[in-house]
């Protein structure tokens, strides 16, 4: 029976356990050029030292527009590239399997990182005119002024720049690429009917509506090396009923992934607009859409990654013991312990089943 720490093997990648590191947004490139820092690079090692197997960054921005924030970090250029490159090698030393989550933010781009005393949109010098499937803002309390709809043109672009930015990863060493295509940015803003009443080739129906990010996902896959694996981060559901993007939608889409050359679907919810209703947000509460896609495919055509409330290394370990997930995936509880991993190996007497780097042996005995 598999567990938590049983290597999972992707394409010709092997990841050492069953923990990933969820991308989480540091908003912390301070000269807002999108470059790599210092603090990246002690928040991605020190996840990898803490024993994760698969430690992804945060949202990489495919393009300086594709920004939530004028601080986020961007993958669009080789200069991108050579700043994140001794973090990638740093983590690889440390065991873990490198990855990098690509990004375009679309309408939600240009907005105030969370920890600043302003919120909403920036306007003025530091700002800029965000993109979307339609001219429709997101509803912040003072929205944006102006939305550029997508021309198909445009749209062309937006793919190329998904391409480039694989390429650019690659340079950089990582051996995972994500597409991030939930949370309400800009792939997201296209599958979802909430956000995409366009009546082209990309919009209308199910299969006009999910053509970008398949589309996006084909051009990933064709510059990424065929032993290093692609995952795609989709928002299972938009938690506003029905006539929205649901679970069963996201099945379907999923086996289309797998088609387009996704080899994980990683479950996420939520974020195309602030009229969602999520009952709750307990322990495990997005497990259940990682169920629904795993239950729809064998494991050798799809895995699937659950996230959202897993804090425990028991629950953690449930969630591969169970068949629910072949990946759990850790945020928030990677902020409070970057060592969650040695941590959940302790709790279930697993020691002897990871790597300890020996200047923490003492806190990590073996017996």
């Amino acid at each position: 029976m598999t567990d938590l720490f049983d290597p999972l093997e992707l394409r010709g990648t092997t990841i050492r356990n069953r923990v990933m590191v969820s991308p989480m947004c540091q908003y912390s490139c301070e000269a807002m050029d999108g470059l790599a820092t210092d603090w990246h690079r002690q928040h991605l090692v020190s996840r990898a030292v803490g024993g994760a197997g698969l430690v992804m960054s945060e949202a990489a921005a495919v393009e300086g527009r594709g920004r939530i924030s004028p601080q986020d970090l961007g993958i669009w250029s080789a200069e991108h590239a050579d700043a994140l490159a001794p973090t990638v090698e740093a983590m690889k030393r440390n065991g873990a399997t490198t990855a990098i989550q690509l990004a375009h933010a679309g309408r939600k781009a240009s907005t105030f990182r969370p920890f600043s005393e302003e919120s909403g949109p920036v306007h003025g010098s530091d700002g800029w005119t965000p993109v979307g499937p339609t001219d429709v803002p997101y509803p912040h309390e003072e929205p944006h002024e102006r939305v550029e709809a997508l021309s198909v043109e445009d749209i062309e672009g937006v793919i190329d720049s998904f391409r480039e930015a694989a390429e650019h990863s690659l340079d950089a060493g990582f051996d995972v690429a994500e597409v991030h295509g939930a949370h309400g940015y800009l792939l997201h803003e296209f599958y979802s009917p909430v956000t995409n009443t366009r009546e082209d080739d990309y919009g209308g129906d199910f299969h006009g509506r999910t053509r970008l990010v398949r589309e996006v996902t084909r051009a990933v896959r064709d510059v990424w090396p065929d032993d290093r694996p692609v995952l795609v981060r989709l928002s299972a559901t938009d938690w506003m009923g029905e006539e929205a993007w649901t679970s069963e939608d996201t099945v379907r889409l999923a086996g289309l992934l797998a088609e387009d050359g996704a080899d994980l679907v990683d479950v996420s919810s939520g974020g195309i607009h602030p009229d969602q209703e999520i009952p709750h947000t307990g322990p495990h509460y997005q497990t259940p859409f990682a169920e629904d896609v795993r239950a729809a495919y064998d494991e050798e055509e799809l895995a699937v990654g659950a996230v959202g409330g897993i804090t425990t290394p028991k629950g953690a370990n449930e969630v591969i013991l169970n068949g629910r997930a072949d990946l759990a995936i850790l945020a928030r509880e990677h902020l409070r312990d970057p060592y969650f991993t040695l941590t959940a190996a302790r709790e279930l007497d697993a020691m002897d089943r990871v790597d300890v780097p020996p200047q923490y042996a003492r806190a990590f005995p073996r017996s």
